[in-house]
């Protein structure tokens, strides 16, 4: 070996040192950095688009702007504006010879909302609440936005499965003062009974709980007079061909047949001109 090799050597070690070392990205880096991207293109076409719109569709959009939450429903509104898909949540254009109608619940009724919309076009105009309504605490603090301004001929309701590790007292107390703000707007008022959950003990979730809350919730509506659109006991015979497994969500298969039921009930509190 050379005499002068080490002297090489060391000369190439000194040199490495010197340089900073390169660091590659690490993946949850670069993940993060592509969703940003994705949703800073997201945005801006969505707005592009709103800025297109009537003023009425811009202050609908801005309604859900403010409600749906950035987490998962409001991207996701985004994403299915932009490309041209009908959702729950699309605007409504009344018709003043028609009447109203207004649909509040959480995901279940968000997935039944379009097929209920269709079972009842040119009959009445299906409205949705801004929101995933969530648990009786979320509608307490929120039913004055989602009731809005204008007057609604038929409210169909239902809050269950995100309460479902609520207290009894609770949930009882909250949905009873949800059912009598409703019934002071006027309009006729359904409670949806929650629709069935599994029993999956790793989330400390039970059947039995929604059966539970479906009794409280009868023997309020039973005491107001409110009439009852039992989706329960309408689906239970069909969970197997209708629900997802493990799940409390619906198939579209399940979410049509919902909808059948959750129009029928609504037509029966329509003026008698509208429900033919």
């Amino acid at each position: 070996m050379s005499p002068l090799a080490p002297m090489g050597l060391l000369y190439i070690l000194l040199l490495a040192a010197a340089e900073p070392a390169k660091v590659e990205p690490t993946h949850a880096a670069e993940a993060a950095a592509q969703k940003a991207a994705q949703d800073a293109s997201v945005d801006a076409k969505y707005f592009a688009l709103v800025a297109k719109l009537s003023p009425a569709e811009q202050a609908w959009e801005k309604v859900l702007q403010d409600n749906l939450g950035n987490g998962f429903y409001l991207p996701a509104h985004k994403r299915d504006k932009i490309a041209g898909k009908s959702t729950a949540w699309d605007y409504v254009a009344d018709d003043p010879k028609l009447p109203r109608v207004l649909l509040i619940g959480d995901s279940v009724s968000r997935g039944y909302t379009l097929p209920t919309r269709q079972a009842l076009a040119g009959v009445a105009h299906v409205h949705r609440a801004p929101a995933n309504c969530g648990p009786t605490a979320a509608g307490v603090k929120n039913l004055d936005v989602w009731l809005g301004t204008g007057k609604w001929d038929v409210i169909h309701f239902n809050f269950g499965i995100h309460d479902r590790g609520v207290p009894l007292k609770d949930y009882s107390a909250r949905l009873d003062q949800i059912a009598e703000r409703l019934q002071r707007t006027g309009a006729k008022v359904i409670w949806a009974s929650t629709t069935p959950i599994p029993d999956m003990p790793a989330q400390k979730q039970t059947a039995v709980s929604i059966i539970e809350r479906n009794a409280l919730a009868l023997g309020i509506m039973q005491r107001r007079q409110i009439p009852v659109d039992d989706l329960f006991t309408a689906i239970t015979p069909r969970l197997q061909e209708l629900q997802n497994p493990n799940d409390v969500h619906f198939n579209a298969a399940g979410y049509d047949f919902l909808g059948t039921q959750v129009a029928a009930a609504i037509r029966t509190a329509l003026p008698a001109t509208a429900a033919k």
